[in-house]
């Protein structure tokens, strides 16, 4: 019969163990997961060494706890959660549930003592027990039967406390922990103990008198007066510590050994899950088929194809499917288009449409009203057959996505489904996924292909009267549409990239690592491989003598958290560290951006998601081009391999100064914030003036930094946390500063309370043009929930106004630039910047004609204010 195997963990210690342990890390929706991945990485470990038979999760079910009958100041002088941590709780929860992992809080009292009864009725049942901790109190469980793992300063390692370990490493036995507490107390628990009696000196009293009580019958006994007179004055406090120490181990436990058994999780629902966080590195350790493929039962559909194209399949409303297999349509193979209009339903193969010159004629005719499924996809990919589709005036995928941005959906199956259209199959269960990706027989893809086009037909009118409804309709055709048009010129005209000089580059940099690890040898006094974690842990923890924080399984942990605290202890860390970066340069940016220049143009053609962010604004993939560094020098001058494509030509930059701030003072109507943008006053130093009360020449550049950060945090939803971490003072004195902030700028303080109300009232909030974030969680239950969404309600308008008030700026400026007849080119969107490319004779008319059209983009109560630079290259132009 098999061995049962029973692993508890402690869900808040491990919960705060990976939150603490990892950066905070957030998701698209900007949620924050930090916690809930390493909670992830800890329980994808714990299921493949322990190989559990049942399992459980415990949870603390409140503040207050039988030992603060006790004492009151039990567990006081803790912090309050971070709400960046409180927020995710309900996400672990949910991940538990996932994984088929039973969870268990009880009232009263804490995990430990849900853990402690649970383990010694599993003991008596013969079973093997694994309790999984950061909390050392729980090693006083320790048995033959039970392990007591304590994880170290990373997540997943584990210090195993059996018998064994704790006699080798305190020389006690397990029961002699609480004894140890009783005298030494515990500071993170609040436990006073003996005041003066420290760890060693409390072994060294328990290796002699055994227990506690034993030694305080004993005090006679012990040498030295000094300590035998602590231990008289505070022989009650010692008692009482050793009490609140001991873990509970007939809590009064409702559950059932066999109920908590472990079967396996459900694939649907972590691939869910971790979709949703973003967790995209830990879809692939779930295995390949990360989803349940379910055949629909498909009604039978109709279809032509014709055997030439003619003017006689066209009509006035058409839907027209271009379909392709591969996400990056500036390279992907169009595998067929659908027709759907009122003469019927038509599967045009590649080869008919593309080398018809009646088709060419018919998607360039801009009198021609076409409904399409991503316009800008459409358009970019006909454009190299030399097709330029016009006329494409609804895009079911943009709709979509301003009904309702949160939901993230690419699948044409999907939207259909939200609108009870199911005679279409969704792309993953038709083509497969992954390496099992192909395109079945003709036939078959005929058959989707115009489903497609008929979904797209039902799916038309139903989502025009829902964004007419929402006020969105304006928004949908005077700014979305137009805007993914430039986008698609953009994407297509590309940006040249000097190959040689990234070449040259990384030619450079490979030198300057050379050089770097060299000196880095030289420090630590011999050579060995800078890029192995275990020989670089030997050299500064054990040669050098450096302070180890984490250890790994393969030794100490080198990682950037880790060299960052030891900065200033030793020269070498300083190399280390600028080593990395260049390394991360090298790799990711000069070797990242050669392989993507296209060979036929020289340039790189990135691709912009229109439909993807909550708040509108847009981002760039295959390359990330508005993620190019500009802190490090050397991450700068990647820029000067950006270059115009003509001779004679500039590029020309210009930027948004403080526009979500300006857009903060428009939408609070903040009179103190509003004067400050019109007197044109560097709103850092005029709030750091503010909050601190001091004149303009008392405040030094530490001022200006801490108001910096609260102004744009106030923008991000900071909370005293976030601030804290940024800053690198006090969650106390942030909380402070934050008051301080809000009792300055009142009008903001009024519009986060306004903000929240009206989408506690509407589900949603909106940005100055009508963009809609639907936030559900604003009237939640749970406090974290609800908070998070409050946080997400006040900046949403503020930043997705931004995003809005740029893309004005591109339709404004694109036509500008028609208007003047000038040969300039809008080449990049970078979040609030855009880059252009201009013949040098035009760079005088630039200068007042960008600035004029983007800060008129949209009337504000504060000027929008904008700032431009050009060169030979996109380095110089900033």
């Amino acid at each position: 019969m098999e061995k049962k195997k029973l692993v508890l963990i402690d869900g808040n210690s491990i919960a705060y163990r990976a939150f603490f342990a990892l950066p905070l890390l957030n998701n698209d929706k900007g949620i924050h997961t930090n916690a809930v991945y390493g909670f992830t990485m800890m329980l994808m470990k714990i299921l493949e060494d322990e190989k559990p038979t049942h399992m459980l999760v415990a949870f603390d079910a409140g503040k207050t706890t039988f030992r603060h009958k006790t004492f009151t100041e039990y567990k006081g002088g803790r912090q309050k959660t971070p709400p960046e941590l409180s927020e995710q709780f309900p996400f672990i929860r949910e991940l538990l549930d996932a994984y088929g992992i039973s969870r268990y809080e009880l009232e009263n009292y804490e995990a430990d003592d849900i853990i402690g009864t649970l383990s010694l009725t599993a003991e008596k049942d013969g079973y093997e027990v694994k309790v999984i901790s950061g909390d050392k109190d729980l090693t006083q469980l320790s048995s033959p039967a039970i392990t007591v793992g304590i994880t170290r300063k990373g997540i997943t390692d584990i210090e195993e406390y059996t018998p064994k370990h704790i006699g080798e490493k305190y020389g006690l036995a397990p029961d002699q922990i609480i004894d140890m507490k009783g005298l030494m107390g515990d500071a993170s628990d609040n436990i006073p103990g003996v005041p003066g009696v420290g760890e060693k000196t409390a072994i060294k009293l328990l290796k002699e008198f055994s227990t506690l009580e034993n030694l305080l019958n004993s005090i006679d006994q012990v040498s030295g007066n000094k300590l035998k007179g602590k231990l008289e004055e505070f022989k009650n406090q010692a008692i009482m510590s050793k009490e609140l120490a001991t873990i509970e181990r007939q809590a009064p436990v409702e559950v059932d050994l066999d109920a908590i058994s472990y079967e396996g999780f459900t694939r649907e629902k972590l691939v869910g899950l971790f979709k949703e966080l973003g967790f995209h590195s830990l879809l692939d350790k779930l295995g390949e088929d990360t989803a349940v493929l379910v055949e629909p039962e498909l009604e039978e559909v109709d279809y032509m194809i014709p055997s030439d194209i003619t003017d006689e399949i066209f009509a006035d409303d058409n839907y027209l499917y271009v379909e392709m297999l591969d996400d990056n349509y500036h390279y992907a193979d169009i595998i067929g288009f659908s027709l759907v209009n009122e003469k019927g339903n038509f599967y045009l193969p590649t080869d008919l449409a593309l080398k018809s010159e009646v088709f060419k004629k018919w998607a360039e005719d801009e009198r021609i009203k076409k409904t399409v499924y991503d316009a800008k996809r459409s358009e970019v990919s006909l454009r190299r057959y030399d097709i330029h589709l016009k006329g494409a005036d609804f895009d079911i995928l943009m709709a979509s996505y301003l009904i309702n941005p949160s939901e993230n959906i690419e699948d044409l199956a999907a939207i259909a489904k939200r609108y009870d259209i199911y005679n279409i199959q969704p792309d993953e269960s038709f083509y497969g996924k992954g390496a099992k990706r192909r395109v079945p027989d003709a036939a078959k893809l005929a058959e989707h292909l115009i489903r497609k086009g008929l979904a797209m037909s039902q799916l038309r009118g139903k989502l025009k009267d829902e964004l007419r409804s929402n006020e969105q309709y304006e928004l949908f055709t005077e700014l979305e549409m137009p805007v993914s048009l430039i986008l698609a010129d953009m994407e297509s005209c590309g940006i040249r990239v000097e190959r040689e000089r990234l070449e040259l580059m990384g030619k450079e940099l490979n030198e300057r690592l050379i050089e770097i690890e060299e000196k880095v040898c030289d420090l630590a006094g011999e050579k060995f491989n800078i890029n192995s974690p275990k020989q670089l842990g030997v050299i500064l923890f054990e040669k050098l003598g450096l302070q180890s924080f984490k250890k790994t399984k393969t030794g100490h942990s080198t990682s950037a958290d880790v060299l960052e605290k030891l900065a200033g202890d030793h020269e070498i860390i300083e190399h280390i560290l600028l080593y990395r970066q260049l390394g991360k340069l090298q790799s990711t940016y000069i070797e990242g951006l050669l392989k993507v220049i296209n060979p036929k143009t020289e340039k790189i053609h990135t691709r912009y998601q229109q439909t993807l962010t909550a708040t509108g604004r847009l981002s760039s993939i295959d390359p990330n081009l508005q993620n190019i560094p500009i802190r490090l020098e050397e991450g700068r001058k990647i820029r000067q391999a950006f270059v115009p494509s003509e001779k004679g030509w500039v590029i020309f930059a210009a930027d948004y100064s403080q526009i979500e701030l300006r857009v903060l003072a428009d939408i609070a109507g903040d009179e103190k914030l509003i004067q400050a943008f019109k007197a044109d006053l560097d709103i850092h130093t005029k709030t750091a003036m503010e909050v601190f009360h001091v004149e303009k020449d008392e405040v030094n550049s530490n001022m200006r930094r801490q108001a910096k950060a609260v102004n744009f945090g106030i923008v991000y939803g900071i909370s005293d946390y976030g601030l804290s971490q940024s800053l690198g003072i006090t969650r106390k004195e942030a909380g402070q500063f934050i008051e301080r902030y809000l009792d300055t700028y009142p009008g903001v303080k009024e519009y986060m309370d306004d903000i929240i109300h009206s989408a506690r009232q509407k589900g949603y909030v909106t940005t100055l043009m009508q963009r809609r974030r639907y936030i559900p969680e604003i009237t939640a239950r749970n406090f974290n929930i609800r908070s998070f969404a409050e946080r997400t309600a006040m900046n949403t308008p503020i930043q997705g106004s931004a995003a809005d008030i740029i893309k004005k700026a591109m339709i404004d400026m694109d036509e500008a630039l028609k208007d003047k007849g000038l040969k300039t080119r809008l080449l990049l969107q970078v979040h609030d910047e855009l880059i252009f490319e201009a013949p040098e004779d035009e760079v005088e008319i630039l200068k007042s004609l960008v600035p004029l059209v983007m800060e008129n983009a949209l009337e504000l109560k504060v000027p929008l204010k904008v700032d431009y630079s050009y060169g030979p290259t996109w380095f110089d132009a900033k």
